[in-house]
């Protein structure tokens, strides 16, 4: 914006000193306002960018902060568990101790007293058995919770490791299209790929015009390369009430129609196992934005690809617990 500011003072300056400027210097001139307002739309994209991924280098340092708090406890209870564990070994020891001290003891006494006394003895080491068993017990079991959790956590940077791998490859595949209304970012563990209205539909319409069908396709192919993606398809609209004719008679409707759509082109690649997907119109109901302005209402006229790795094997684990 400073760069067009400056041109026009400088063109402004030209005129007034050099008196009247012919139709093609003012054509030229123009042209340069043009490129100028065009780097100045890319700047802002890119800015746009650099503030989603600050935001999601955020994201990932409080989770693993979370995370180290996690391991950090269950450590400091194993080692609790371990010291009570060696405590109470060293009690059986001492009492085993005191009790064959006693029968050493007891046998010079009378045959009654030895007999009872054996008695105790017994019941005393078999209650100290048991209490050893039940203590190695909890210890294998600790020790086997600590396991799953390793397993748990080995798991769980695996599928941050493809989230993160999908996003690059959908970004790259797609770049094409970042200066056209598209926006690829994660969030939740999850890609999500957001195509603006002017991408893909005329307003008020759900037939994809042929630009975002190209951009559709090309994604489609990244998606018939990784079938272990669930794939949700939403459409957005904006709060201006719509009332149709026909098919489609409001917002519903509308981004109902429009999710089909898209779900539709995805489908067109027979690598693509329909079963995958979950086409779905959310209206107005899940805004980016909630002023009432145009810029706000054209944020939220919007279709959601949104890809989550499938995570079967950690809910077996999860299940296990």
């Amino acid at each position: 914006m400073r760069k067009i500011f400056y041109f026009i003072i400088f063109f402004l300056s030209v005129l007034f000193m050099g008196g009247c400027v012919s139709l093609r210097q003012f054509r030229e001139a123009e042209g340069k306002i043009a490129l100028i307002e065009e780097e100045n739309g890319k700047l802002k994209v890119s800015e746009t960018g650099l503030i989603a991924q600050n935001t999601e280098l955020k994201s990932e340092v409080d989770r693993l902060t979370e995370k180290n708090k996690l391991l950090s406890a269950q450590v400091e209870t194993l080692s609790y568990d371990q010291k009570i564990l060696k405590d109470n070994i060293g009690l059986f020891e001492k009492s085993n101790k005191g009790l064959t001290d006693q029968l050493e003891a007891l046998k010079k006494g009378s045959s009654s007293e030895i007999e009872k006394l054996l008695a105790e003895l017994n019941s005393s080491r078999e209650n100290l058995n048991t209490r050893e068993d039940s203590l190695l017990l909890a210890k294998r079991e600790l020790e086997k919770r600590n396991s799953r959790l390793v397993e748990l956590e080995n798991i769980l940077k695996q599928k941050d490791e493809v989230v993160k791998d999908l996003k690059n490859k959908v970004t790259n595949a797609l770049k094409g299209f970042n200066s056209s209304g598209l926006t690829v970012y994660e969030k939740n563990g999850k890609v999500y790929v957001s195509l603006e209205e002017k991408l893909l539909f005329k307003t008020g319409q759900w037939v994809v015009d042929p630009r975002g069908q190209q951009a559709i396709r090309e994604l489609a192919v990244i998606l018939a390369q990784n079938p272990d993606i669930s794939i949700m398809v939403e459409g957005h609209t904006d709060d201006v009430t719509m009332r149709g004719t026909g098919d489609v008679k409001d917002n519903w409707d509308l981004s109902v129609m429009r999710a089909t759509a898209v779900t539709k082109i995805l489908t067109q690649n027979k690598q693509i196992d329909p079963k995958r997907i979950i086409s779905a119109g959310r209206s107005e109901y899940v805004p980016i934005e909630n002023e009432k302005t145009t810029e706000a209402r054209q944020k939220n006229r919007r279709t959601e690809i949104i890809l989550t790795p499938r995570i079967d094997e950690l809910l077996k684990i999860i299940e296990m617990n």
